[in-house]
């Protein structure tokens, strides 16, 4: 089937693949009720709560969770019974669809999206439930919505977040994908349109295709994104497949075992992996892979999924002898090959024990558990703090700051800001934020001093250089000033020209306007103007100004003058950016901006930062490699990054955040409770996830994917 990434090539996409690029899912964010992307034309984002009317219910449109195959999906609910479902958005945009191209294909998805039993009965061969195929009939999108795969994630997240299965896992996950195949190949099938068919290949078996889901604590899997309805979707310029044949499912079955039992798709160079060469193949269990090499069609192939399902559940276990005769030979001989295998077995070991040691040294730091010893320490949850008084309380910070742009991120189908207002609901405590607006950038203290006032009961800030004794301050997270320059992999850039890096000096001279073309800086940089921007946060500009220009009074003049530095809000910034990668130009533009306004994007690269005679740092790190990024690795793939709170200590632009509150030794104020839940398990996941750095280092299996143990 064809990829996704080369569809709708008549939008201008900076990115070359406007179905997974971010800007239609920003534009829809920043502009209410937009229908198409601000940049390049293409359909943008559904809206949260939009409606979409179907036969058999009507749905309401929840988070947007990215894409998958040839369509967008969102969670999502039936009015009538609030069930959760998930949503499939399939696009039919105009540039590539002519009327008549656009209305067939409707009426095919109408026909062909989903299959049941023909018999009607609900046995679970470990197809996605496919509920109902809906197509807009006065717009360019139709809607597949399915049920019980709401926590599921693909095979390709999978082994992205947890690596390499083991051969024991890769023959468990065989024999499932076996017997739905055999049950799909086999089975009467019913679509949409009551026509029925016996059997039906998938036709699209892969990484993105298969979804793994715990249940009871067991790996289940199940197959989505059928051909049949997905290649509905392929525009007219692209090479349209040919019909799947059913041993084709069993090739693409036999990829699909290789990648998760190798760890990944490429190489280190960024090519395919390729199954012919042997040194590509894990060196356990032999049995195991001459079965996929059968899969794969490289020899002896099998007949049907039913044949290969009873070669695999025969399959020698691993290790297993090869040859039963070996058994019967004479003891002599016997004694002098256990002699032989004893040894063997021992430099195997040895071989194997140094093998594992150089792999995790080189790939990443050995962990030890003591160094772990903060975060085991932690309440986990917040449900378990102690002492949290009843009653509401008002807290304050700055109106355009960190915390009132975390407040809006959301997690799990709740904003931060319903997570922390009820965070223990039996003891009826209530936290409300009311922030303020400070009128002078160099005076950040309006807060504090509404604290001090008892007009609210504690605040949350970053800028507590003149807080008074009256107040104690308590840090629950790390905030920080990423700073980014133009990042378009298909041409030359900054950021590689940069090696990647910027130092604080050459910041500075460049925000007070002592550099203005890129090559002051290197004469091998381009001869190009440099465009500086500075964010609209009152709190990023206070810390750039202390953390860069050291407070200095002439630098903080000329950093000032409106002329030199324009101040845009981050996002407009990064669409200045896209809007002249577009235009074809090449870019000067650098920008600074806090955290989890600067890090999950991929128009700009977070440059290092190099402070004096130190090695550059760089806190966002590459989460399968465990290494600092690069200027080759692809930010668009947000999941894959991380800052890793080790190396965040020694970042130059980092800074913390507090709780500040009333000193009051005769009751718990509410200002501490707030800061113990924050710094819960709980809360430094939240924050974590919404691109703050907790403050201590976290253990790798929660580290890795978010926290996904808590909450």
């Amino acid at each position: 089937m064809s990829s996704a990434e080369y569809f709708y090539q008549e939008y201008p996409c900076a990115y070359n693949a406007p179905l997974n690029c971010d800007r239609p899912f920003q534009t829809a964010q920043e502009i209410k009720g937009a229908k198409f992307c601000l940049e390049c034309g293409f359909p943008a984002t559904l809206p949260q709560e939009a409606a979409i009317k179907g036969h058999r219910d009507n749905y309401q449109v929840g988070d947007f969770l990215g894409t998958r195959g040839n369509g967008r999906l969102y969670t999502g609910i039936q009015l009538k019974d609030r069930q959760p479902v998930i949503i499939k958005e399939y696009l039919l945009p105009s540039r590539c669809f002519n009327e008549q191209e656009t209305r067939e294909r409707k009426e095919t998805f109408k026909r062909v999206g989903g299959v049941t039993l023909a018999d009607s009965r609900t046995q679970n061969f470990r197809l996605v439930n496919t509920w109902e195929a809906i197509a807009d009939e006065k717009g360019e999108r139709c809607y597949l919505i399915t049920k019980g795969t709401e926590t599921a994630q693909t095979l390709r997240q999978y082994i992205t977040q947890n690596g390499a299965m083991t051969a024991p896992q890769v023959r468990e996950l065989l024999n499932q994908a076996l017997q739905t195949l055999e049950f799909l190949h086999s089975q009467k099938l019913r679509f949409p349109s009551n026509q029925v068919q016996q059997g039906l290949a998938h036709g699209n078996l892969s990484l993105d295709s298969i979804l793994i889901q715990l249940e009871n604590n067991q790996p289940y899997i199940y197959f989505d994104d059928l051909a049949i309805w997905e290649n509905v979707f392929i525009p007219p310029a692209i090479p349209q497949p040919a019909p799947c044949k059913r041993e084709q499912d069993l090739e693409a079955l036999g990829l699909v075992a290789f990648y998760v039992w190798v760890g990944r798709t490429t190489n280190y160079s960024n090519q395919p992996i390729e199954p012919r060469e042997t040194e590509n193949w894990p060196n356990t269990d032999n049995h195991l892979k001459k079965f996929i090499y059968r899969l794969l069609r490289l020899e002896n192939p099998f007949a049907s999924a039913e044949d290969a399902r009873q070669a695999l559940l025969k399959l020698p276990q691993e290790n297993h002898a090869n040859n039963l005769n070996q058994l019967v030979e004479s003891p002599e001989k016997t004694k002098n090959f256990r002699k032989k295998f004893i040894w063997l077995g021992i430099i195997a070991f040895l071989l194997l024990v140094a093998g594992i040691w150089y792999y995790l040294s080189s790939r990443r730091p050995i962990e030890d558990n003591s160094k772990f010893a903060a975060w085991f320490g932690l309440v986990r949850r917040f449900s378990e703090v102690n002492n949290v008084p009843s009653g509401k309380f008002t807290y304050t910070g700055e109106k355009d700051g960190t915390w009132s742009f975390i407040l809006k991120q959301q997690i799990e189908n709740q904003t931060i800001a319903q997570w922390l207002t009820n965070p223990k609901p039996e003891v009826k405590a209530e936290f409300n934020y009311q922030p303020v607006t400070s009128i002078n950038l160099d005076n950040l203290n309006q807060s504090l001093e509404e604290v001090t006032s008892g007009q609210k009961n504690f605040a949350i800030t970053s800028v507590v250089d003149q807080i008074t004794d009256k107040l104690e301050k308590r840090p629950f997270a790390d905030d920080g000033l990423l700073v980014y320059v133009a990042f378009n992999k298909k041409d030359s850039n900054l950021a590689n020209a940069l090696g990647g890096k910027i130092t604080l000096e050459q910041l500075r001279q460049i925000y007070t306007g002592k550099i203005t073309n890129w090559q002051q800086i290197n004469p091998k940089l381009p001869n190009l103007q440099i465009k500086p921007y500075a964010p609209t946060e009152p709190e990023a500009i206070h810390k750039f100004q202390e953390l860069v220009l050291q407070n200095d009074p002439q630098d903080k003049a000329f950093f000032n003058n409106v002329q030199r530095v324009e101040r845009l809000d981050t996002t407009k910034t990064q669409n200045k950016i896209r809007s002249e990668i577009l235009e074809g130009k090449q870019t000067g533009i650098i920008g600074f901006g806090i955290l989890t306004k600067t890090w999950a994007q991929c128009t700009g690269y977070p440059l290092a930062i190099v402070d004096g005679n130190k090695p550059a740092s760089q806190p966002l790190f590459q989460r399968r490699d465990y290494r600092p990024i690069n200027t080759a690795d692809d930010l668009c793939q947000h999941d894959n990054y991380f800052f890793d709170v080790k190396a965040f200590q020694s970042y130059p632009l980092r800074y913390p955040i507090f709780v500040v509150y009333p000193k009051d030794k005769s009751r718990q104020p509410p200002g501490s409770t707030f800061a113990e839940i924050l710094t819960t398990r709980q809360g430094q996941c939240l924050l974590s996830k919404v691109g703050l750095v907790p403050l201590q280092q976290l253990p790798d299996d929660i580290k890795s994917y978010a926290c996904k143990s808590v909450p």
